[in-house]
């Protein structure tokens, strides 16, 4: 069977600050519904490719492109229109708000569609708005078994249930492509093992794929269909998991450090 076409495509994707190259034209792809993860030591890179989809950082060169659809013309706030959602490497959730109203702001860009004057006035289709808004919330909410913590303040949670909403806040814009941003940081084993079956739960129930930044090499060999490798700023291998394992550019340069998932 042929290989399904790209959703998200990196092609010679290049980035320099000043005099130093963070990207060096690097290609790399994410078809529909892959889980494909970004390795690599600290400052290969990895970041900069995901701020490069999120339009935070300009390709100094290449071509990046989501369905076809060319990225760097678009400003950091039109991303989500393409059906790209990210989680950043820190929680960024208000705690005064609870998992209801978080995952209502989530949904910003579909409820600002109304017009500011609807919703001055409250018409029907405002009303309207909002209800499936806050249908589509407490799906996902639910989904995630997050409903139980609907009206609790974000800010009374658990750290990993934080993450879990951090999560569900870009889900609710029903992405086609999830960025996850080390999201294991500051988890402790159980929650580990916790988050590797969600973002597969995710894959499968939401019909999304998924890019993951993550230094947590057990995870990301347990729950990867394919492994792209950058070392300062260049791909040094691309492939599936047992064929990243076995890599000896990829031993020398990374897992040789990382084998135990630090």
């Amino acid at each position: 069977m042929p290989a399904q076409p790209a959703l998200l495509e990196f092609a010679d994707v290049s980035v320099s600050f000043g005099g130093v190259r963070a990207l060096d034209a690097v290609s790399f792809s994410v078809r529909p519904n892959e889980i494909v993860a970004l390795i690599g030591p600290n400052g290969a890179g990895k970041t900069t490719a995901f701020n490069c989809v999120s339009r935070f950082v300009r390709p100094s060169s290449g071509a990046l492109t989501m369905d076809g659809a060319d990225l760097t013309r678009c400003a950091p706030h039109q991303v989500i229109t393409h059906g790209i959602a990210r989680t950043y490497q820190g929680l960024e959730l208000f705690g005064s708000m609870t998992v209801r109203q978080t995952l209502l702001a989530g949904q910003h860009t579909q409820l600002r569609r109304s017009g500011l004057l609807a919703s001055a006035l409250r018409l029907p289709r405002t009303r309207d708005d909002e209800a499936r808004a806050v249908e589509s919330a407490h799906e996902v909410a639910r989904l995630l078994t997050l409903d139980q913590y609907w009206d609790r303040l974000v800010g009374d949670l658990p750290y990993g249930l934080q993450k879990r909403v951090d999560i569900a806040r870009a889900l609710v814009s029903r992405p086609r492509l999830l960025l996850l941003d080390e999201p294991a940081a500051g988890l402790n084993h159980e929650a580990l093992n916790e988050l590797a079956d969600l973002v597969v739960q995710v894959r499968e129930q939401f019909s999304t794929a998924v890019l993951l930044v993550e230094h947590h090499v057990a995870m990301v060999m347990a729950i990867s269909d394919r492994i792209c490798v950058l070392n300062f700023g260049r791909k040094i291998a691309d492939g599936t998991p047992t064929a990243i394992r076995a890599d000896p550019a990829v031993v020398e340069a990374y897992l040789g450090s990382a084998a135990h998932g630090a």
